[in-house]
């Protein structure tokens, strides 16, 4: 299977909100990633598309989070949204989109990224509890599913706070 990924465009936004609402059954993951979108978050860089042949069927989501503490502000990214059509799951897809999207983040200058997730499937690419570095979310959450990973040695080495989620996040 041939598998090319690059960032969206304007003609796959109707698509990536098709294949959010298909996997998971509902259209509030597509809605995020709209909202997330037209807000100042958004980094089109970071929007990937995954194709076979002409075919979308997969997608992830990086966007613009703060960890603060007091008056300290350390700008962060936030594995956001992340999807692979039902027919396409467990065969690396989402694997690929992953690592293509963390190189691409590297590439842009951003030294870590968070997530919420899987806590057996994102340790494979090197996340850890966020709570290591006295990181938490801005609500409760198991430890072992709120994750970071540093893209530079030690980028958070000196960073503790509270994960601030832009108010895209809240508007659904």
């Amino acid at each position: 299977m041939n598998i090319s990924i690059r960032p969206e465009q304007p003609a796959d936004i109707d698509e990536i909100y098709e294949l959010n609402k298909l996997v998971f059954g509902q259209d509030n993951e597509a809605k995020l990633v709209d909202h997330v979108r037209q807000g100042s978050n958004f980094i089109p860089q970071l929007s990937l598309v995954a194709f076979s042949d002409d075919e979308l069927i997969g997608y992830i989501l990086f966007s613009q989070i703060t960890i603060s503490n007091g008056d300290y502000r350390h700008l962060s990214l936030g594995l956001t949204s992340m999807v692979v059509h039902s027919d396409y799951q467990k065969r690396g897809i989402g694997a690929k989109l992953i690592t293509y999207g963390l190189q691409k983040a590297a590439d842009l200058g951003f030294t870590d990224v968070f997530v919420f997730g899987h806590e057996y499937y994102f340790p494979k690419f090197g996340f850890l509890p966020a709570n290591r570095w006295n990181i938490k979310p801005p609500f409760e959450a198991p430890a072992e599913v709120f994750m970071a990973l540093e893209l530079i040695p030690n980028a958070l080495s000196n960073v503790s706070g509270i994960v601030e989620y832009p108010i895209e996040f809240s508007v659904m």
